[in-house]
């Protein structure tokens, strides 16, 4: 049996996160103009801006701050045509397949959640001890507003145990499992002169990195790597966020360094990791270099019908230990911002293999554990480029290139879609406007074309996608 969040009602789940976002409000102090204000920006953006220290906020700005604890939230969503989809889900983030994924089958046009940004609400704000320091704390979940639900990756998941990929509705792993709050629970202290040191569920150092250099912001319908956590996760995209983690922050001049490390034995994650990252600005270019190494990454997915009789209403999960490098530049130049970025992932199987059953990722059971399925290392390179050019002081125009390519790990240099693990690759496609209506308030509409080859492709019931879509979202 699955030990899953709670099956309350859609009303409840997010009412009772909302209530506590703004019951811990009530227990903050006074403080002198010392006040976090979260970014309205595209994609995860503000998740990565308040990961480390943020600006104080201006009295004119319009933010929902009481003594010193800003409340901030995002509704995001639009109408999409899918060429080859699948059904709206009720818990996993992006809603719909933006991106063609395995049980991509017929058109499909959908109420579509979550297009440029995570619809969220949180909380975050500071206490300032002297003139240098500060206490800095941040909670925030993340929900469907088609549904109400709380997003929860692994539920969707589930329902799709058993079912033929003909019959599945959207679905997909996540860092985002249904937790009270999947977004961000930290608390720690910045100083201007020694940094920033938080403790507790953060962003990785490559998802930060990637709300900077992403040239659609982390969009989920028009960004593969806004997509998927895949990426950001270094290969699992529940690594994507940590929930045991200490980061540190520091910025000098030009120059800024990071460094975050994960305890094993987490709650929501067995294994332990460990990141760093150098990075700088120069006269309009900005480039940062991450390393990060994590063992025990778990990638859940649903299961087959076999195994479905077996174990209903669990996981199956394949482990290993994951090496990624990732370097990532932007260049602003009058109104246009040129973006690029190439990641490095290897997977081998993991040192320290998980047991046959265990409580994964929100409590969910893993009972299927496959900690074999790298004998030989699965190589993944994830590029891309893109452009985002300013029309006007309210209309923005971005255009975006995504690859990934991976090599043959079967052992036998395959290079067709007779199995996963044969080599292949995916490419993406995306152009997007976004209009500013208000400061807070904007207009979006785009579109996104998928097509997988070869290894990436074995199991697809189709092979590529056009997916246009059009939204409204509101920040505050």
């Amino acid at each position: 049996m699955t030990l899953a969040t709670s099956n309350t009602s859609k009303t409840f789940t997010l009412g009772f996160a909302a209530a506590s976002l703004i019951a811990a409000s009530s227990f903050a102090e006074p403080v002198s103009a010392q006040t976090i204000a979260p970014p309205a920006d595209t994609g995860q953006q503000a998740d990565a801006a308040a990961s480390s220290a943020a600006p104080a906020a201006k009295p004119s700005d319009g933010a929902l701050t009481w003594h010193g604890i800003t409340l901030y939230g995002t509704i995001d969503i639009g109408l999409a045509y899918l060429s080859h989809g699948a059904p709206l889900t009720s818990f996993y983030g992006p809603g719909l397949p933006f991106v063609i994924q395995k049980n991509s089958n017929r058109a499909i046009t959908s109420i579509s959640p979550n297009g440029l940004s995570q619809s969220k609400i949180g909380i975050s704000g500071a206490e300032a001890i002297n003139d240098d320091t500060k206490v800095v704390f941040k909670l925030e979940t993340g929900f469907q507003p088609t549904s109400g639900h709380l997003s929860n990756g692994p539920k969707s998941l589930i329902i799709d145990n058993g079912r033929p990929a003909a019959d599945q509705i959207t679905s997909g792993d996540s860092s985002r499992a249904g937790q009270l709050f999947q977004g961000a629970a930290y608390l720690g202290v910045a100083s201007k002169t020694w940094g920033t040191l938080t403790y507790g569920l953060q962003n990785s150092l490559l998802l930060d990195n990637f709300a900077k250099y992403d040239p659609q912001g982390q969009s989920q319908a028009f960004s593969v790597i806004g997509y998927s956590g895949f990426a950001s996760g270094g290969g699992a995209t529940e690594t994507a966020r940590f929930d045991s983690s200490v980061k540190y922050t520091l910025a000098k001049g030009p120059m800024r360094f990071a460094a975050m490390h994960n305890f094993q034995g987490a709650d929501n994650f067995p294994g332990e990791a460990n990141e760093v990252d150098v990075g700088g600005d120069y006269q309009g270019f900005s480039a940062d270099l991450t390393y990060t190494h994590v063992a025990d990454a778990v990638s859940e997915s649903s299961l087959s019908a076999a195994q479905n009789l077996i174990h209903p209403g669990t996981l199956a999960g394949s482990v290993s230990d994951n090496t990624t490098y990732a370097v990532e530049a932007k260049y602003v130049y009058q109104k246009a911002k040129f973006y690029a970025g190439f990641e490095n992932i290897e997977f081998a199987n993991p040192k320290h293999p998980l047991p046959a059953s265990f409580q994964g990722i929100g409590g969910y059971d893993v009972d299927f554990v496959n900690n074999n399925a790298y004998a030989h290392h699965r190589i993944e390179k994830v590029s891309w480029v893109g452009v985002r050019y300013s029309l006007t002081a309210k209309l923005d125009v971005t255009g975006a290139y995504y690859r990934y390519d991976q090599n043959s790990y079967k052992g036998n240099g395959c290079s067709d879609a007779s199995a996963s693990s044969c080599s292949g690759a995916l490419q993406d496609y995306s152009l997007v406007a976004d209009y500013r209506l208000t400061k807070r308030f904007d207009v979006y509409g785009g579109i996104d074309h998928s097509q997988v080859a070869d290894g990436l492709a074995s199991g697809f019931l189709q092979t590529s996608m056009i997916a246009p879509v059009a939204g409204v979202r509101f920040t505050f």
